[in-house]
C-alpha cells in the first residue's frame, strides 16, 4: 500500500512544492518508509544548451558504516566532476542538498545518455533525473522530513508528482524510492501503486533493447518502459494506452513530462485514484484527504473507470 499523489496548474506558476508536501504528509499512513517528489519549474535563466541534474553518491544509511564512506562521498564527487569534464559539460552551479545528494546545472551539446552512463559507471552513482526543467527529490523518510532535509516547500513550478512508499518486496533505500526517471528521456518521470506481475519477463525484454534499471523496483519498469516507447516514436499518451496491454498486474501510476500530466489505471482498477478538475487547476491522489490538504474547502472529487488514461497539459 503506496500513495501517489500529482497536481498541474494550467498556465500558472505557483507553491508546488508546499501544496505537494502538504498531499503526501496526508498519505504518511500509506508509506512511511520514503518519500520522492518530481517538480517541473520554469527556470528563466536556464541557456537552452544547460541542464539540471540531481544525483547521489551514496545512500544516507551509509554514514552509519563508518568513517571511510565520508572520504568515498568526497572521492565519488570528485570522479563525476572529473568526467563531466571529459565531455566538456561545463558545470554552471553546484549545490549540496544533502552530504551524497547533489544538485549540478551544466551546459553541454552532446549526447546526453551517454554522459549518463559515463557518470553512472562510477560507484555508488545514481542519476535522479536530467532535464530542463525536472527536478526529482527522493529519501527516507515522510514528506516534512524530505521536504525540510532537501529545503523544497519554496518550490515554484507548474506541476509535480509525488510518492509516499511502503516497502514489500524491495529494499528500503533510496534506489528504491519513486518516483522514477525515464532515462534517458528528459523530463519524464513516474509513480506508481500496485504490483506488476510480469516485471521479469519483461524487464529482460527492455534489457535486451539497451535499456538500464538500477533498481529490483517493479515500479521502476513503468518507467523503462515509457522510455522505450517514447523511444519508438509514440507520443505520451499512446505509450500509457500500449501500457494497459502490455503491463500484466494491478496498478495505478501517474507520469508527468515538462508540460504534461497523466495518469492511468489497470482494466481491474483495484488500486484507488481520486480526481478533482477544474479550469485551471487539476489534483490527483490516492486517497481524497490528500486533495482537500491543498482545497480545504468543498469540492467534487471523482474515481476514474477502470482501464482509463487521462492527460493534461499545463
Amino acid at each position: 500500500m503506496c500513495g501517489i499523489a500529482g497536481l498541474i496548474h494550467r498556465g500558472k506558476i505557483s507553491e508546488i512544492g508546499s501544496e505537494l508536501l502538504s498531499m503526501l504528509q496526508a498519505l504518511k499512513h500509506r508509506g512511511p518508509d520514503s518519500t520522492g517528489l518530481a517538480f517541473y519549474g520554469v527556470q528563466d535563466d536556464v541557456a537552452d544548451s544547460e541542464y539540471v541534474m540531481r544525483f547521489k553518491v551514496a545512500e544516507g544509511e551509509d554514514l552509519k558504516s563508518g568513517f571511510k564512506i565520508h572520504q568515498q562521498i568526497k572521492d565519488r564527487y570528485a570522479i563525476v566532476k572529473s568526467r563531466l569534464a571529459e565531455y566538456e559539460a561545463k558545470i554552471t552551479l553546484e549545490e549540496e542538498a544533502t552530504e551524497y545528494a547533489f544538485r549540478f546545472r551544466f551546459n553541454f551539446d552532446g549526447d546526453v545518455r551517454r554522459l549518463a552512463d559515463y557518470l553512472e559507471d562510477v560507484e555508488g552513482v545514481e542519476i535522479l533525473s536530467i532535464g530542463k526543467g525536472l527536478e526529482l527529490v527522493k529519501d527516507l523518510g515522510d514528506a516534512n522530513t524530505v521536504g525540510s532535509q532537501y529545503d523544497l516547500s519554496h518550490f515554484k513550478g507548474t506541476h509535480a508528482i509525488g510518492h509516499t512508499r511502503m516497502a514489500t518486496e524491495s529494499d528500503v533505500d533510496i534506489r528504491s524510492a519513486h518516483p522514477y526517471w525515464a532515462y534517458p528521456f528528459l523530463d519524464v518521470s513516474v509513480v506508481h501503486n500496485g504490483q506488476l506481475t510480469n516485471y521479469w519477463n519483461s524487464r529482460r525484454a527492455l534489457e535486451r533493447r539497451g535499456h538500464r534499471f538500477m533498481s529490483n523496483c517493479d515500479s521502476e519498469l513503468i518507467a523503462v518502459y515509457l522510455a522505450d516507447s517514447l523511444d519508438r516514436g509514440d507520443d505520451l499518451e499512446e505509450s500509457m494506452n500500449r501500457s494497459l496491454r502490455d503491463l500484466d498486474g494491478v496498478f495505478t501510476y501517474v507520469v508527468a513530462s515538462l508540460d504534461q500530466l497523466g495518469m492511468a489505471k489497470d482494466y481491474m482498477a483495484a488500486k484507488p485514484m481520486v480526481l478533482y478538475e477544474s479550469e485551471e487547476f487539476v489534483a490527483l491522489a490516492s486517497e481524497e484527504v490528500a486533495i482537500r490538504s491543498v482545497f480545504p474547502h468543498e469540492i467534487d472529487t471523482f474515481d476514474p473507470y477502470e482501464g482509463e488514461v487521462r492527460v493534461w497539459q499545463n
